[in-house]
């Protein structure tokens, strides 16, 4: 039976089946050649689906008090890779991260410079994000134990801190400040990027909990209890019939998530902006990074998203549900406020090991209190040096900036891509010397099958037609093309799923096939012109395609391994 779909151009064949389906069978002498053809394109494998709305993406938001850890590499990734694939997806995405600035935790590290004498300055350049969390937070925690008159000084300290213009509020945002550059220099070497820094203490200070809590009191999201165990504390209903969630307590002084709401609210635009901006200045690339000021600034068009996305771990998960509910009373439309979470992260024991953390032979996971904490920057700086060593016995004659620069490259990638990989509801168990090996489901994987892509182009010397024929391409070959045609499919399922995960295997996918196709074909050197181009186009689209799809995970591709 003679094919209809595309004028018979792209389906060679079409046959009934007995059980009522019908088979198409593809012309991949066509098909194969306008997939090469598009996948040869700038910007292939994206899509006008976002049609341009605005989508924010909140994540990292870590307090500003001490070092990233492992842990939170994971919001890292999975924020970042959600933001670089909705724009893909032709969304506007806008990237925030929230610095809780005014907590139990920044006020921990100001009593202990303050009250317990640490000096401010860290000995011998110590980064001053793991001073303050090594030093001078642990110190404060163990003092507290010893000495429980502190924890009144502990409550001085953030009522100072709360208050706009105080000695102790200055001091505690010259310290933060530190912090956070220190903070971020981790994230830009991770490869995120923001558009605006938002803090905790000027939400507090910009009144707009006030209106809004005012708000809900007047159209019944927040009621006020006369008995029980929250007699005279301002509530809101917990969701599917859990405890109702304190707002302010009965002496007045509100509860934290006093803090997310108007957050959330302003975040959808539901609120008025009582904010200026200014540059922050220093974040590598071409994005500009600003920060909310308060009394001054510039102004910015206030946000208008259609949705909002929190990446937040999962413990946060009623606490978000909560959220999300009131903002909805607010008039944001269902499922406008998205809480995207996942779980945590634990070192396996041998990499514990590694990193000088006794575990007594089990998983770790982190915990500052209990002393169990392993920085991103210590487990990237690890992974650099064994990959240098790796990168200079296959390479002796390579210079020590070329080594090191992919040493990072590929350090950056062992870490965002076991993140990424995995599902979000899954524990990872992070363990350095299975995720960096060349064998298996890791990034360095999938940048070795690209350096092979590269090294065999370079070794043709020469570009690849547009336009192939396609006709006498063997089994190997067209797996490889048909899984080079997925990719806008795999890009688009992403986004609709908020699953970086997708592009992750789809990285992999391709990896997988092109080494197969390496193994079984040979590209140089057959004598025939019209199959060498063909084989070299796929080459070229193969490394072309991978090399987006790591990109859209935020993993380089460097051209040697």
């Amino acid at each position: 039976m003679a094919a209809a779909y595309g004028g018979g151009r792209l389906v060679s064949s079409c046959t009934a089946h007995p059980s009522g389906y019908v088979n198409l069978a593809a012309d991949w002498s066509v098909l194969g050649r306008e997939i090469l053809e598009e996948s040869a394109a700038p910007g292939y494998g994206g899509s006008p689906a976002g049609a341009g709305r605005q989508v924010i993406v909140e994540h990292t938001s870590v307090n500003p008090n001490k070092a990233l850890h492992i842990g939170h590499v994971r919001n890292v990734s999975v924020g970042d890779s959600v933001s670089r694939i909705l724009g893909k997806a032709g969304y506007d995405v806008r990237v925030l991260n929230y610095v809780d600035d005014s907590g139990l935790q920044v006020a921990d590290i100001v009593l202990g410079f303050r009250l317990l004498g640490i000096p401010e300055e860290p000995p011998d350049g110590k980064k001053f994000d793991h001073y303050c969390g090594d030093d001078v937070y642990a110190r404060a925690t163990a003092a507290y134990e010893s000495d429980p008159s502190l924890e009144g000084k502990r409550r001085e300290v953030l009522a100072g801190m709360e208050e706009a213009g105080s000695e102790v509020a200055r001091f505690a945002a010259r310290i933060t400040g530190r912090v956070l550059r220190c903070q971020l220099q981790t994230c830009w070497m991770l490869g995120a990027e923001y558009d605006c820094l938002n803090y905790e203490s000027q939400i507090v200070g910009s009144g707009l909990w006030g209106s809004l809590f005012e708000r809900m009191k007047g159209e019944g999201l927040a009621r006020l209890e006369d008995g029980g165990k929250n007699a005279g504390c301002w509530v809101v209903p917990g969701p599917d019939g859990e405890d109702d969630k304190v707002l302010v307590r009965s002496n007045g002084t509100a509860t934290y998530i006093a803090k997310d709401i108007p957050y959330a609210a302003w975040k959808l635009g539901l609120a008025g902006d009582p904010f200026g901006y200014a540059e922050y200045g220093g974040q590598p690339g071409t994005r500009r990074l600003w920060q909310t000021v308060l009394g001054g600034g510039g102004t910015m068009p206030p946000p208008s998203p259609s949705r909002v996305i929190t990446v937040i771990d999962s413990r946060q998960a009623r606490l978000q549900g909560i959220i999300s509910g009131i903002v909805e009373g607010f008039g944001a439309g269902p499922g406008s406020y998205v809480h995207l979470g996942y779980e945590s992260v634990a070192l396996s024991p041998g990499t514990a090991r590694d990193l000088g953390v006794d575990t007594g032979g089990k998983s770790a996971q982190m915990s500052g209190r209990k002393g169990v904490y392993v920085s991103a920057d210590a487990v990237h700086g690890a992974l650099s040096a064994r990959i240098s060593e790796e990168t200079r016995q296959r390479h002796s004659g390579m210079g020590d900036e070329e080594v090191a620069r992919i040493a990072a490259d590929v350090a950056t990638g062992v870490m965002r891509y076991e993140m990424i990989r995995q599902d979000l509801d899954k524990v990872i168990v992070f363990d350095m010397e299975r995720s960096k090996g060349l064998e298996g489901d890791t990034a360095p994987y999938i940048q070795y099958a690209h350096a092979r892509a590269v090294r065999l182009l370079e070794k043709a010397g020469r570009e690849p037609p547009a336009s192939v024929d396609c006709s006498r391409l063997g089994a190997a070959e067209l797996d490889l093309v048909r899984e080079i045609g997925m990719f806008g499919i795999r890009v688009g399922d992403a986004a609709d799923n908020l699953s970086p995960k997708v592009v992750a295997r789809c990285c992999r996918d391709l990896a997988v096939l092109f080494n197969a196709f390496y193994e079984k074909t040979r590209v140089l050197g057959s004598g025939d012109a019209d199959l060498e181009d063909a084989r070299l186009r796929i080459v070229d689209s193969f490394r072309r395609t991978v090399s987006e799809g790591l990109a859209l995970l935020g993993i380089r591709s460097p051209p040697v391994m």
